[in-house]
This record gives structure tokens, C-alpha cells and sequence, in this order.
């Protein structure tokens, strides 16, 4: 079984629910579309691994809640205890950063902001994530034994890096704006020196 399969098992290790449930719960430990999710789950309920219930639901299609097995949990036990493999990041953004040389200033800046944006509204909503689960558990503590836990941590280190990518993008942002005064303060001197030598030749 591949990562998502493992991925799928600990999201519903933690509670039963959708598939379209599970996409929505996957982002934060392995983004997966759909159409990757769909077939995946109903090989896993063959193979044993998972099990569902229909509910039906009033004016919409009756849906598929699934939750792990026996035989799923006993697997995903095993897998937890087994050292990662090197891990991959693909970010179409990281790629079209290494060649921003192409760009022009205007749409390397707005590349830029595009980015910021979207990282603050998904931090947003991930830091109520976070306060829901604290306020859960606030009186006894989240213990690493509550099935929330590893949810909580994930929030927050998913949380941490894109706030710390958000001040990288400015630093960026600044980095730009710095090399564009210097270019126009460039140009400048170098127009006022043209004027002075023209001066200069018509006086001589």
C-alpha cells in the first residue's frame, strides 16, 4: 500500500467519515484529489482494511461513511513504528520563483502577493482549527494518547512554516523594491551625468 492508503487509514483512524469528509482531513498530512481518494478507498474496504455504512441523506445522495478495521488498524500500528522515507516538496511556486530572473518587476511582485494572500487566509482558518482543539481540551490537556494530538501538532507546524514563508515572501518583496531604487537612483546619475557632459562640450 502507498502513503495515501496509510494517510487514509490514520485520518480514519481518528474518526469515521466521507470520502468527500477525508479529502477536506488529508490536507494537512497528504493532499490528495478525489479522484486519487475514490478508487484507493474502495480497494482498501476489499482488501479488509476499511469498512462503510450508507446513510441516507433527505434531498441529497445517500453517502458512504467509512471507518478503519481491525485488520487496518493492526497495519497502520505496524507502519507508524517504520523509519519515513526521505520526504519530496513539488510547489509549482518554488519553480516559477527559481526563474523570476524572467519576469518583470510588476508580476514578480504580484506572483509574490498572490502568494502572502492565500498563506494568510489558510492560516487563518488553520489558527481556529487550532483554538477549537484548545479550547476541547482545556481543561485536562491535550495528551499525546488523544487521538487529536498528532491533528494539534500538525496544525501548528503546518501554521509555523507559513507564517515563517509569509515574512520570506516579504523579505522578498523588499529585496525587489530595494533593487528597483537602486536601478532608478542609477538611471538618475547617470541622466544628470550626460546633461553635465553635454554641458560641458558645448562650452568647449
Amino acid at each position: 500500500m502507498n502513503n495515501l492508503g496509510y494517510a487514509i487509514l490514520s485520518s480514519l483512524g481518528r474518526k469515521p467519515c466521507s470520502g468527500y469528509q477525508l479529502v477536506g482531513h488529508l490536507e494537512v498530512i497528504w493532499p490528495a484529489k478525489h479522484s486519487q481518494v475514490y478508487p484507493l478507498l474502495t480497494k482498501m474496504e476489499k482488501n479488509g482494511l476499511l469498512e462503510f455504512d450508507y446513510i441516507e441523506q433527505s434531498g441529497k445522495p445517500d453517502k458512504k461513511v467509512y471507518s478503519i478495521t481491525e485488520k487496518g488498524r493492526k497495519n497502520l500500528e505496524k507502519w507508524v513504528t517504520e523509519s519515513p522515507s526521505d520526504f519530496i516538496i513539488r510547489d509549482e511556486f518554488l519553480v516559477k520563483i527559481y526563474s523570476i530572473w524572467l519576469s518583470d518587476e510588476e508580476n514578480a511582485k504580484k506572483l509574490i502577493q498572490d502568494r502572502i494572500s492565500k498563506l494568510e487566509k489558510t492560516v487563518a482558518l488553520r489558527d481556529e482549527n487550532i483554538a477549537r482543539i484548545e479550547q476541547t481540551h482545556e481543561k485536562n490537556g491535550l495528551e499525546m494518547t488523544s487521538k487529536n494530538f498528532g491533528r494539534y501538532i500538525l496544525f501548528n507546524r503546518r501554521s509555523m512554516l507559513d507564517k515563517e514563508e509569509i515574512s520570506w515572501c516579504k523579505w522578498v518583496l523588499n529585496l525587489i523594491e530595494k533593487a528597483s531604487l537602486n536601478n532608478l537612483l542609477l538611471g538618475i546619475i547617470v541622466g544628470k551625468l550626460n546633461i553635465i557632459i553635454q554641458d560641458m562640450v558645448l562650452i568647449t
